[in-house]
């Protein structure tokens, strides 16, 4: 066993880690894609929680006018077009 692994030269081992241009670009291009989809996914997230914090925030800081805000009757959109 040990002149099987005594054989392999230098040149073998070193042909056989480096793959040829071809797979090497693919391996870039998929690993590009893969880092710009989780980007997107981390950019999603953070917009998703973010809005969902503020829109917490907002409602735990609301003061008593808020609760007043839509009362009474609603305008129209034709109120002083002479309609």
């Amino acid at each position: 066993m040990s002149t099987e692994s005594e054989a392999r030269t230098a040149g073998d081992e070193t042909a056989r880690e480096q793959p040829p241009p071809e797979e090497e670009r693919e391996s870039n291009t998929l690993r590009v894609i893969g880092w710009l989809s989780v980007g997107v996914a981390v950019a999603a997230i953070g917009i998703f929680v973010g809005r969902e914090l503020r829109s917490r925030y907002k409602f735990n800081h609301r003061d008593p006018y808020d609760f007043y805000a839509h009362a009474g009757e609603e305008q129209t959109g034709e109120f002083g077009m002479g309609v």
